[in-house]
């Protein structure tokens, strides 16, 4: 069954939730703090390494770094995957945002946030792995509505980094892995509107994050880690 994500935004002066209960005041921004957003583990031009080279295809290119992207995203929620339960987090929340899946039909699905993600690690395994969309035979071409699938997996992608952030950034910090989910995250971002693949609404929920992690640091203030 194919699933598709649905998020929305809690606006308003009542920031009530669907059950009509008020959504929990906004925590303080740790993963902000500038000792955290400093931290990275490479030291490079993340918009160099974005631009599509002269010598590949548009195509080829999104989806080499569509596949890195999803397995490293999966690498870095499988490191925080023990904390998030169904009962420590029985919504997909990012910020003031919970995201609901709705399945081909437009039911309404509930689910947990590690329900959510296993939905989505899922669909896109299946979408990456299939020869007829993301082909890696040579002579075998990419299907017409490519840069649709493209879009698809990166807002879903997006939406666990933005949960990672928000609800599990205490865990990446205590596992001392927030340079890799800092430099992971400013990389997918650069990527995303390199080729406009997220809408700005969508990830503006994070502006705030994209804007300092996107920013090159200083030489002088630039602390790489290398682990």
């Amino acid at each position: 069954m194919v699933y598709h994500a649905v998020g929305r935004t809690l606006t308003g002066k009542s920031k009530a939730k669907p059950n009509g209960k008020k959504a929990p005041a906004e925590e303080r921004k740790q993963y902000l703090e500038s000792e955290y957003t400093k931290v990275r583990v490479v030291d490079l031009d993340l918009k160099e390494l974005v631009v599509l080279p002269r010598e590949i295809d548009l195509n080829e290119w999104l989806a080499s770094n569509t596949t890195t992207f999803f397995n490293l995203i999966n690498l870095q929620y499988s490191t925080i995957s023990e904390f998030c339960t169904g009962d420590s987090c029985q919504a997909m929340t990012a910020c003031s945002t919970i995201y609901f899946w709705y399945d081909e039909k437009g039911k309404k699905t509930k689910c947990t946030a590690p329900q959510y993600v296993d939905f989505v690690m899922s669909l896109v395994q299946k979408l990456v792995t299939d020869e007829d969309i993301f082909p890696t035979k040579y002579g075998k071409e990419f299907p017409n509505a490519f840069d649709s699938v493209v879009k698809k997996i990166c807002r879903y992608l997006f939406h666990v980094l933005a949960h990672i952030y928000w609800v599990h950034f205490k865990e990446t910090l205590a596992l001392e892995l927030h340079g890799h989910l800092n430099t992971l995250y400013a990389h997918f971002i650069v990527f995303v509107r390199e080729f406009s693949l997220v809408d700005p609404k969508e990830t503006s929920i994070m502006d705030d994050l994209s804007e300092v992690l996107c920013t090159p640091l200083p030489a002088a203030q630039n602390h790489v880690t290398e682990r």
